[in-house]
């Protein structure tokens, strides 16, 4: 496999244990004082937060196993207690984060793989199968684990460098993340990026906290910080202490400290979630693009097309728009046109850096625990600053997308849904009856059957299929099917963006027998 291969393979074993996060962050935000102020529920959040590392040791391992099987789990459990308890006895200042987590995935995830089916001798047959995965994985994670403790400090020595250039760079660092983060989605590699950024760059410790004051009002519901490992080495319990935040524009916060605890937070996401006030600034500007941006793109999309084709257009780039406003989920609506016409792509990718940048120049903070659209807005309200200008910001984006997408099509005759040429049909078929899997059924027999696949998985959005033989995949009858598009990744790699259904469709197809007949599916 080549390495766009096992990038995009990595990508969506990494939406696994992402998944957890929409749970973590309602439990933890509806649980604090500002809102029901139940505090096991708060507990609850937190505590998913705080195994993060575990998670991804257990969603790795399972996402790049072959059959996604319970055993690959526990051998990502085993290697990262491994790793982290042999490189932190090595070395007590080891903290390889999420990093660690991600490493030992990998490891079990490919140990799995290796020996799920090895047989070993009778005396020692008990131990054969995928009761001998736990015990390789662990054994190899012995081994990385011991050079993690030798080699890791200077890793994270250069980390940390990278992410001191990054928050430093202010607007350059912000401008190139958001612009990155969409460019990668075609290829399906943004789920990498976001990682190091929302869980592995910049970190804090957590500290209780009582009596807090900001700007001289009172903030009864503020009930713990996160801040600078360095300053939480220097603070007193029962003394009260002002903290500073590296974003100006955060108050400065007067409060009794009550427990400095050992829990240490990284990434964007992490960290505002645990209450730095000075995360978000990688997340912030995708409300406005999300919430904003990609309906005006939509809607002049819809003024762009033949008059005759817009009853055929409006129903699908609406549903797509008020999804991508409520939810965050924007993949449905940009693979509407990131094929049709690249230049408009590479406009909103440009866009959205240039969001994040508007939005931290405004001094504007806010954070997701799925993705930027209402509903996390509303939800982590609470912890964000000055989040209503991110509506203001957003209304500029709407009016910015609407504009210059209208001018691009019109002025350059750019193809956008409804403008496609007329031997193009890219009208979805019917689903089937009612009859479970006939779209799955139908998807199979257009990729070749299942003779011409070798895996089949899906993330949020997308099929991420290899092939043995890629051109025998049909894909005007895929997009005719309702693929938004196909994206195709080295020699045997391919994706199908399906939407939301994805997952659905996958599952599916992997439960239609290799050798049930296909000749009677019919095909648009």
């Amino acid at each position: 496999m080549n390495i766009l291969g096992y990038a995009q393979k990595l990508g969506k074993a990494l939406m696994l244990p992402i998944a957890t996060l929409p749970v973590a962050a309602l439990l933890l935000r509806l649980g604090q004082g500002d809102l029901l102020d139940i505090p096991f529920m708060a507990q609850a959040g937190g505590a998913i937060f705080g195994q993060l590392p575990l998670l991804f040791g257990l969603g790795i391992a399972i996402g790049l196993s072959k059959d996604g099987q319970g055993a690959a789990g526990l051998a990502g459990a085993v290697a990262y207690f491994v790793i982290t308890a042999t490189a932190t006895t090595i070395n007590a200042d080891v903290n390889m984060s999420f990093f660690g987590g991600i490493i030992a995935g990998i490891i079990a995830g490919h140990s799995y793989n290796a020996f799920h089916a090895t047989r070993l001798p009778e005396w020692l047959a008990f131990f054969s199968g995928k009761r001998l995965v736990p015990i390789m994985a662990g054994l190899f994670s012995l081994v990385a684990g011991a050079v993690a403790g030798v080699v890791w400090p200077t890793i994270q020595g250069g980390l940390d460098a990278l992410a001191h250039a990054v928050s430093t760079s202010g607007a350059i660092g912000q401008f190139v993340y958001g612009t990155l983060n969409r460019a990668l989605i075609p290829v399906g590699l943004h789920h990498v990026l976001n990682s190091y950024f929302w869980f592995g760059m910049g970190t804090c410790q957590e500290v209780l906290v009582s009596g807090a004051t900001a700007a001289g009002q009172a903030l009864p519901a503020l009930q713990q910080l996160c801040v600078d490992p360095a300053l939480a080495k220097t603070l007193v319990v029962g003394q009260t202490h002002t903290f500073e935040f590296a974003n100006s524009v955060t108050p400065e916060i007067t409060a009794t400290v009550k427990e400095v605890t050992e829990t240490v937070k990284s990434g964007d996401l992490h960290r505002f979630f645990g209450g730095d006030k000075s995360a978000g600034v990688f997340m912030n500007g995708f409300f406005p693009v999300m919430m904003f941006g990609l309906p005006g793109a939509a809607l002049a999309m819809y003024l762009a097309a033949p008059a005759e084709k817009r009853s055929q257009v409006g129903g699908a780039l609406f549903s797509v728009a008020f999804c991508s406003f409520l939810t965050g989920i924007t993949e449905p609506l940009e693979f509407m046109f990131v094929f049709l016409a690249p230049a408009l792509y590479a406009m909103h990718a440009v866009f959205t850096g240039l969001s994040l940048v508007v939005a931290n120049m405004f001094g504007t903070l806010h954070g997701f625990g799925f993705s930027a659209g209402l509903i996390d807005f509303v939800l982590n309200y609470g912890l964000a600053t000055k989040p209503l200008l991110l509506f203001a910001i957003g209304l500029g984006f709407g009016a910015l997308y609407f504009f210059t997408f209208s001018f691009a099509i019109r002025a350059f005759n750019l193809k956008s849904p409804g403008r496609e040429d007329d031997d193009e049909d890219t009208s979805a078929a019917p689903a089937g009856d009612a009859k479970k899997g006939d779209l799955a059924r139908q998807y199979l027999k257009a990729l070749g059957g299942h003779d011409n696949l070798t895996s089949i998985d899906a993330c949020i959005t997308r099929l991420r299929l290899t092939l043995k033989d890629r051109s025998v995949a049909d894909e005007a009858v895929l997009k005719k099917l309702g693929a938004k598009g196909v994206v195709k990744l080295g020699e045997n790699n391919l994706q199908v963006i399906l939407g939301p259904l994805a997952e659905i469709v996958a599952g599916e197809m992997k439960a239609i027998g290799a050798g049930e007949d296909l000749s009677d599916v019919k095909l648009p």
